[in-house]
């Protein structure tokens, strides 16, 4: 029983050690292009959102 938990352990350990991990400014550039995008989402869902509720306070 613990020699497989062993054995997992040290493999898991091998291959994290294979991980290509991004560099500093690759992980700061991914950061604020995923927060430019989702505010950008968001402002285009709210713009969405007051167009329509816009158009049903016409209607109704």
């Amino acid at each position: 029983m613990f020699t497989k938990l062993t054995t997992y352990f040290k493999e898991t350990r091998l291959e994290m050690k294979k991980v290509n991990w991004p560099t500093r400014p690759e992980t700061l550039r991914y950061t604020i292009t995923v927060i430019a995008v989702s505010l950008g989402v968001a402002a285009i869902l709210g713009a969405f959102d007051f167009v329509f509720t816009s158009l049903l306070q016409l209607f109704v």
